[in-house]
């Protein structure tokens, strides 16, 4: 099987519903929904228009796609997807769907990109180095572009590092320039004694987590957060040192954070078979 057809089958069985497949109208809709959705991720599979019909474990594919290769691809999907046990695969291949493919593709980049500049952006409003920073990001097929002028080299160099470890980051160029005027002015006043009044602690969870998704270095579902008046308490399992490190220093990071401990936050032990 190829990584592309078992990295969909992966997808559309996390997707996929738990309970048992059954004749229940309610449950048939589950289904063609979540399989809906596993095709909707796959982007060799999301251009094309495929409508899909579950009648209990029985899931039924038509539409058009452009080669062999889409067409069994989306019956993987679709047995992937747990109480579908069967596929009646009426899938078309049609050569001439490719220029619309790659229009709908390239539309889908746009997206794609404007999805990981705003997720960029959003942690620097999150950041207490770079809330403030007047940072523009530009997202191009992954190639992401720093702009703007800020008081510290801690903020460029932060700004950096946010947008290089975010998922979907190719490479980054940061043109963010250090502003003499503002530096100066920031070393009279620094930001730590403007602050505004102490985000909630829903808040401030809200955003580790939110981050720990972002970032490409951290498994987030594993590490639970916890926060009270500030004080976050950051527990579950790493796969290394390392992914402790930068869970405790992007949780440190986060406005409204007065202290981490990550003392139950535990790096997996290696087995060696």
């Amino acid at each position: 099987m190829s990584p592309t057809i078992r990295l969909a089958v992966l997808a559309a069985a996390l997707l996929s519903v738990c309970t048992p497949a059954s004749a229940d109208p309610v449950q048939d809709a589950r289904l063609e929904g979540s399989l809906q959705t596993a095709l909707a991720l796959n982007r060799m599979l999301n251009p094309f228009r495929i409508k899909v019909e579950v009648e209990g474990p029985r899931a039924r594919l038509s539409g058009e796609v452009e080669n062999d290769v889409e067409r069994q691809l989306a019956e993987h999907v679709a047995l992937a997807t747990r109480g579908i046990e069967q596929v009646d695969n009426q899938l078309q291949v049609n050569a001439e769907l490719v220029e619309r493919p790659l229009e709908l593709r390239a539309y889908a980049q746009r997206l794609e990109d404007a999805t990981l500049a705003a997720v960029i952006r959003a942690r620097l409003l999150w950041s207490k180095t770079t809330e403030k920073a007047p940072i523009e990001v530009q997202s191009s097929e992954g190639v992401v572009t720093l702009r703007g002028k800020v008081d510290s080299a801690e903020a460029k160099e932060l700004a950096g590092v946010v947008a290089r470890t975010s998922d979907g980051v190719h490479l980054v160029n940061n043109l963010v320039s250090l502003d003499s005027a503002a530096m100066a002015k920031a070393r009279e006043n620094p930001s730590g004694l403007t602050r505004g009044p102490q985000p909630s602690d829903s808040w401030v969870v809200d955003k580790i987590q939110t981050s720990f998704r972002f970032s490409r270095n951290l498994d987030g579902l594993n590490i639970k957060v916890a926060s009270e008046q500030g004080m976050v308490r950051l527990t579950g399992e790493v796969v290394s040192s390392e992914q402790k490190t930068i869970a405790v220093d992007i949780a440190r990071e986060i406005i409204g954070v007065r202290g981490v401990d990550a003392d139950l936050l535990k790096v997996a032990t290696k087995v060696e078979g």
